[in-house]
């Protein structure tokens, strides 16, 4: 169903940007287009479909509105004009000035809608270094191009759809791969069956490509060297996803990337270090490849990496091994995967060593896949992030009682905390559902990884609808913000987060292996507690100014590897990951206390708590040393004063304080109790 008419342009002002000889005809009765005509041999035909961005993507910019672009569509896809009517983007009316985005959109006449137009950097085209489906890019407003980029292309594909016939999909009808439909194949089964594709190009095949260009001879070796080597696949589908990734990979890859989403891999196993291979070591995790898209029914279908772990090849017997990206397309694309559609790798080669000269051939692949795959639904009532809500109701349902039964259990301090017995088996048993249920079933691992989201949303898309996708992890972000409130960040790092309850499992194994825990000295302590917020702060910057350094930054959390893939993954993560449950039996949470980047987010929030909630005597510090020298996270001070940002709510110094055993200032006061009060006499 197409949004809300926004437009602003009534035919008088459509009339004045297409003046004579051009007329325009009567608005369309489907679709908010006007069709140009032109007169040709005495009769009056189509020259373009005059539109409005926001009529039919009306995406968000960095002001908060939707700029709205006039675009010209000639019939056979290809843009007559693109021309802004209004924006709001900060960069250019408070800095650069319109006139640079004015001349950005002038870019577009001439290309086709039919190709992936990107932005590349500033004068790229002028200078000879950017093929033709790439527009210059504007300093300083990388982000916002990328906006307008994104408006162009998605508005011109709802009029090439609906109406100059090209990728005509399901209209209505939303195509999903059947859940339940599994039958285990391996590679060569796929293979066989055309369900998973193989693009090979051979120094011959680019030889004849090439062939008139003066760049035949480019490729090194003998005519049947492999210069690429791809093996393409449709993931969504259980029969091919679960057999190439695994079921554990399989099902973190499906609740990533959130319903009506589709996901195709591609593999190189081709040379990894020839220039040619399109999924190498140079290829940017999170981008819209370059020399990689998918196309169906003429158009191109935008697909960007979804950043997994890709170091890996899937589970499938005799898959190669190789570097491999998973494309995502998302559902607004209109991608029928039951329709057929192609993979297309591009090769560029230089002719010229001055001013050099750009030559592009492209070598596809396509995939046809069976009806019975897939199944064809009438998309519910409501927006898309609804299904989630609905499907995992039983989840969340589980989730608000577990947090009904802590909130109560941490708010009376006499009653369960009071009993140090009790209390110990009590929190045992939470922290053992905390990693079983909220972490290794419900995936619902909190991350620095959301915060990044959030970061790039704000500086980027202005679209945070991406968490209603996750709903525990949304309602457990809830409760943990409204903890900071109340106790600080120690309700989620001590009780809720599932990677914190397998430490303290992992540090249970202490005792009877007779490990001793290492006293860090006081001044290494607070040098150390300094890098979680270093680290904080540079996954930050580098998600604001768009750096894939902050994907790479975001690993130092081990949560991927322990919770959402099992352990599953490459060894150097797995490694990673098991020796921060060593360092924990040797320096309690040592990663929580010293390298968390996410308990440094929360602690920086934590901030604004409004209760100081651990009851302290004045005994506290001096003389009495004994919370501080059980507390294991060294969040007591000697002075006896709490530090709420390293505190993790263990509520071990609350039990001792309303335990008049082990309390020395009860302890002392009833021992002196006992010395000033008269003994009874006993008369005979």
């Amino acid at each position: 169903m197409l949004p809300a008419q926004a437009g602003q342009l009534d035919r008088a002002a459509i009339e004045k940007n297409f003046p004579p000889p051009l007329v325009v005809g009567e608005k369309d009765a489907a679709l908010p287009i006007w069709p140009i005509l032109k007169q040709q041999a005495g009769a009056y035909e189509v020259f373009a479909y005059a539109f409005e961005s926001v009529d039919l993507a009306p995406i968000p910019g960095f002001g908060g509105t939707p700029p709205d672009l006039l675009i010209a569509l000639a019939p056979d896809g290809t843009f007559r004009d693109v021309k802004v009517i209004t924006h709001r983007e900060p960069v250019f009316l408070e800095g650069l000035g319109s006139e640079p985005l004015f001349a950005f959109v002038e870019q577009y006449a001439g290309l086709s809608a039919k190709q992936a137009i990107r932005v590349g950097r500033p004068n790229a085209r002028a200078a000879g270094a950017a093929p033709q489906t790439t527009v210059d890019g504007i300093s300083m407003a990388t982000a916002s191009t990328r906006v307008i980029n994104q408006s162009i292309l998605a508005s011109a594909l709802a009029v090439a759809r609906g109406k100059l016939g090209f990728g005509a999909g399901n209209v209505g009808l939303t195509v999903r791969a059947k859940p339940d439909l599994y039958e285990p194949l391996s590679l060569p089964d796929l293979l066989a069956r055309g369900w998973v594709k193989r693009l090979t190009v051979t120094n011959a095949d680019a030889t004849a490509a090439f062939k008139g260009t003066g760049t035949e001879a480019s490729g090194d070796g003998p005519p049947d060297a492999i210069l690429t080597d791809l093996y393409v696949a449709y993931l969504n589908a259980p029969t091919i996803g679960r057999n190439l990734l695994g079921q554990a990979r399989f099902d973190a890859l499906m609740r990533e990337l959130g319903p009506d989403n589709h996901a195709v891999m591609v593999l190189s196993a081709g040379p990894v270090d020839a220039p040619e291979n399109p999924v190498g070591e140079r290829f940017v995790l999170g981008a819209v490849p370059d020399r990689l898209a998918i196309g169906q029914g003429g158009l191109i279908v935008g697909a960007r990496d979804m950043a997994v772990e890709r170091r890996d090849a899937g589970q499938a017997e005799g898959l190669p091994a190789g570097n491999w990206t998973i494309l995502r397309i998302d559902q607004a694309a209109g991608f029928d995967p039951s329709a057929p559609w192609a993979l297309t790798e591009t090769i560029v080669r230089e002719r010229g060593q001055i001013l050099s000269e750009k030559i592009a051939r492209t070598f596809s692949v396509e995939t046809a896949l069976p009806e019975d795959l897939f199944t064809r639904v009438k998309p519910e009532d409501g927006p898309s992030w609804t299904d989630p809500w609905r499907a995992r109701a039983p989840e969340l349902a589980a989730l608000a009682v577990m947090l009904a039964v802590l909130v109560p259990v941490l708010a009376r301090q006499r009653g369960l905390v009071a009993d140090q017995r009790r209390f110990t088996a009590f929190r045992l048993a939470f922290l053992a559902v905390t990693l079983g249920f909220v972490g290794w079933y419900g995936q619902a691992q909190l991350s620095i990884v959301t915060l990044v989201g959030l970061v790039r949303a704000a500086t980027a898309t202005h679209d945070f609808t991406f968490l209603l996708y996750d709903p525990p992890s949304l309602v457990l972000w809830a409760f943990a913000l409204a903890a900071l409130v109340a106790w600080g960040r120690g309700t989620f790092c001590g009780w809720l987060c599932p990677f914190g309850a397998l430490q303290e499992f992992v540090a249970l194994l202490g005792r009877p292996l007779r490990i001793r825990q290492v006293t860090v000295p006081p001044g290494l302590d607070r040098a150390l507690r300094h890098v979680k917020y270093v680290l904080l702060a540079g996954i930050l910057v580098a998600a604001a100014v768009g750096s894939p350094l902050a994907d790479s930054l975001s690993e130092a959390e081990p949560f991927k590897t322990a919770i959402t893939l099992y352990f599953v993954r490459s060894w150097p993560f797995v490694a990673y990951a098991a020796g921060l449950l060593v360092l924990n039996l040797f320096v309690y949470k040592g990663f929580c206390r010293y390298l968390c980047p996410l308990g440094a987010s929360l602690a920086l929030l934590g901030q604004v708590r409004i209760l100081d909630w651990i009851p302290r005597r004045a005994e506290c510090g001096s003389p009495c040393q004994l919370c501080k020298v059980r507390c294991r996270y060294g969040a007591i001070a000697p002075s006896g004063r709490v530090d709420y940002a390293e505190c993790f709510q263990c509520m071990d110094c609350v039990t001792i304080i309303h335990d008049p055993a082990q309390c020395v200032p009860q302890v002392l006061a009833r021992k002196r109790q006992r010395r000033t009060t008269p003994r009874s006499v006993v008369v005979a």
